[in-house]
């Protein structure tokens, strides 16, 4: 698939994101507009959702959800009639990602914090198996202040879990407020590194050239997991959202989903 084709892809997703979350009343559009575009990236170049054994994607950062669903929905999984009932009680499209809703978003998250742990241990028993399809864990910055994240980072590290990929999506904000404001994190990079693991940077995560050339790299790294600092903006795409936190979890007005439908044509 061609990077312009990935665009167009990632553009489509964001309509849907945002048609999601005001059709609904309910969601968190910054987080997911920011990881959209990696999201559509491994979605379209490394899962295919046909296959067994194939590759897992587990959105640790449970809450961006709706991004998982959008691209779900381009792979054929989840009906557009469905966008309507996200987050509605008896619905598939739970407000975190649950397995027993809809197995495909390959593991039930929600929790912060405990994602990459489920990724480790799939990726340990794909080792195990002989399976050579990789896990890709999606981690926001504000989970970074998690205790539970730096175990898992020295538990895959010390099992040179080189089919792991952990995605941290930088995009600055901790819920509300700027990430490093609550905990700072820096120097992120070196911290992760120190712990034994190959560390790739996107000055932004939200280019799908960018995307496509760290992704691409990140297969032929070997002997260590993979980390992949993606520096992003909250929002991206809508020009009101973008790195304003108070678009974590907020549901535009009639107005203002108007205004972003123009935006994303």
């Amino acid at each position: 698939m061609t990077i312009e084709q990935l665009k167009s892809h990632a553009l489509a997703a964001r309509r849907d994101i945002v048609t999601m979350i005001y059709e609904s009343g309910i969601g968190h559009p910054g987080g997911a507009l920011s990881i959209i575009d990696i999201l559509t990236w491994i979605y379209h170049q490394e899962v295919d959702l046909d296959a067994a054994p194939r590759s897992k994607v587990v959105m640790s950062k449970g809450h961006a959800v709706a991004a998982q669903y959008v691209l779900l929905h381009q792979k054929g999984k989840v009906e557009r009639s469905e966008f309507n009932t996200f987050r509605q009680i008896n619905s598939r499209l739970q407000g975190h990602p649950s397995i027993k809703s809809l197995p495909e978003v390959d593991a039930t998250t929600g929790l912060l914090g405990q994602g990459l742990s489920v990724a480790l241990g799939m990726a340990a028993a794909k080792k195990r198996a002989g399976n050579p399809h990789r896990v890709f864990a999606i981690i926001g910055d504000g989970e970074m202040h998690e205790g539970q994240i730096w175990e898992s980072l020295q538990q895959a590290a010390h099992m040179k879990m080189d089919n792991l990929v952990a995605v941290i999506d930088y995009n600055g904000f901790s819920s509300h407020d700027p990430v490093n404001q609550v905990i700072n994190l820096e120097p992120l990079a070196d911290k992760i590194r120190s712990f034994g693991w190959h560390v790739l940077e996107m000055q932004d995560g939200n280019d799908m050239h960018q995307v496509a050339d760290t992704l691409l790299l990140s297969r032929h790294l070997k002997g260590k997991p993979v980390a992949i600092l993606a520096h992003t903006t909250k929002g991206s795409g809508v020009s009101y959202m973008e790195n304003n936190g108070d678009w974590h979890s907020k549901t535009p007005s009639a107005e203002q989903y108007q205004q972003a439908m123009e935006e994303l044509q």
